[in-house]
């Protein structure tokens, strides 16, 4: 095995597990990467936040830095690496899943600038994933090339105010077909990346069959423009004061939308079986940028721990036994996820989405039969930065440090495509379905110990 300079950013022993299963080519596109993110992100993240007005003007800016980083990673080939050619062979990028779980782990390291300049940036690679896998030649070229160029943004349009979203077949917004022309009416909220000045188009999930037997049957996804009449963003929503401009989480009415029959995606009815194509690669993503985030606040709180000028009742922070258990704590869990992400990156890769569902929830809610531990992905990397912060007392909470933004964004994750309690609920489910095999076994090896105490004429003291 040879060194690459991921190990010195990730870990050392996982890139030795798994270094035999990058392709030359990913390996060097990962060195790229690598350095790319900490010598032009990581440098470019304060004049990022820096070059978002604090007024109004929030809302139809651009950070200048986000297009020359772009610019960059595009010279540099680091482009929209979430499209596997083995899924996407007429617009991927030679890489496995697993390959890209790295690289989305360095990616996240920086929160969402890193992706944003790579074009692997949500919602657009789940919107994108949609139009290549279900999308006409005609939407692919009005929708897919402009995305993959980075020339507009999307966003996904499923949440919806005064229902109980985490099921989504409460979705109430109306899909009716009526003549030529889709009619969308509907109340959305949370709809990440309405409020970015170059989002052209909403994919918008709604009931188009309500009184179909199958409730799995009854619901369809169109591209609205985002300029169509009766398309009306209402506000941005914060997370805990946040309120993440220029692209934002919004509040949006449909009203009377109409749209040409040619928008709809896939066919009628086919919500469902889009959006789940569309999460479980969005669920992996997430949760591998999860961990690149809590790899960079470990990071942040070694080095706080270690400044010299740092001491309390005499001794410096990392002489103190609480703060080194926080140190292998966190780094102890970072390392479970970390295996349990890329053990379902790699399954998704050896049978496709559909199979890898268990490895998926797991990824999600933390229920790891590879480790001794139980966390979630999302909890386990806000457990890690709230250890930072801890570490940095007061300043950690403040907007002197990234420590309290960070957290706030990766609390959203236990929400996003779907909440802890429906993937815990689903796992345990899978589960319980072993049972009766576990049973049949058990039964089994009683009847060969019976054979064996009489064989030997002992009994059994158990």
């Amino acid at each position: 095995m040879t060194s690459h300079p991921v190990a010195d950013i990730t870990s050392p022993s996982t890139w030795s597990f798994i270094e035999d299963k990058f392709s030359p080519y990913a390996k060097e596109l990962l060195t790229k990467l690598v350095d790319f993110v900490q010598n032009e992100v990581v440098p470019a993240e304060k004049v990022f936040h820096a070059q978002i007005p604090d007024d109004a003007r929030r809302w139809q800016t651009t950070p200048p830095v986000v297009l020359d980083l772009n610019k960059k990673a595009k010279a540099l080939g680091l482009w929209n690496l979430f499209l596997s050619k083995a899924h996407y062979p007429d617009v991927g990028v030679p890489l496995t899943n697993l390959e890209y779980a790295v690289m989305a782990e360095v990616m996240g390291r920086t929160g969402h600038l890193a992706s944003l300049a790579t074009n692997c940036a949500a919602p657009d690679t789940g919107n994108m994933e949609v139009l290549a896998r279900y999308g006409t030649e005609a939407q692919k070229k009005e929708w897919l090339v402009p995305l993959m160029n980075a020339e507009i943004r999307s966003a996904f349009s499923m949440t919806e105010k005064g229902v109980a979203s985490s099921d989504a077949t409460n979705i109430q917004t109306s899909i009716r077909k009526e003549g030529n022309e889709i009619v969308i009416n509907g109340h959305k909220w949370w709809i990440s990346g309405a409020g970015d000045p170059r989002c052209k188009l909403h994919l918008v999930m709604g009931k188009s069959d309500p009184n179909n037997p199958s409730k799995y049957a009854q619901q369809s996804i169109v591209i609205v423009p985002a300029n169509t009449p009766g398309v009306r963003v209402i506000r941005p929503m914060k997370v805990m004061g946040y309120d993440d401009a220029p692209e934002g989480h919004c509040e949006v009415i449909y009203e009377n939308v109409r749209v040409p029959e040619r928008n709809l995606i896939a066919g009628w009815g086919r919500g469902f079986e889009v959006i789940q194509g569309r999460l479980g690669p969005g669920r992996i993503h997430h949760c591998m940028r999860s961990i690149g985030l809590a790899q960079r606040a470990l990071d942040i709180m070694l080095e706080r721990v270690t400044d010299p000028t740092r001491k309390t009742f005499g001794k410096h922070l990392y002489q103190h036994g609480t703060v080194v258990a926080n140190i292998a704590k966190s780094r102890a869990e970072i390392e479970g996820a970390r295996l349990l992400v890329l053990s379902a990156a790699h399954q998704i890769d050896r049978v496709k989405a559909k199979g890898a569902l268990k490895e998926i929830g797991i990824a999600k809610v933390g229920i790891a039969s590879i480790t001794k531990f139980e966390f979630v992905v999302p909890s386990m990397a806000l457990q890690v930065v709230d250890r930072a912060m801890q570490a940095f007392g007061a300043e950690g909470i403040s907007q002197d440090t990234p420590l309290a933004y960070w957290w706030a964004g990766l609390r959203t994750l236990r929400y996003a495509d779907g909440p802890d309690e429906v993937h815990i609920q689903q796992i345990g489910e899978r589960e319980l379905k072993r049972a009766p095999g576990l049973r049949a076994a058990s039964e089994k090896a009683k009847k060969k110990e019976g054979s064996l105490l009489e064989k030997y004429g002992v009994k059994a003291k158990l």
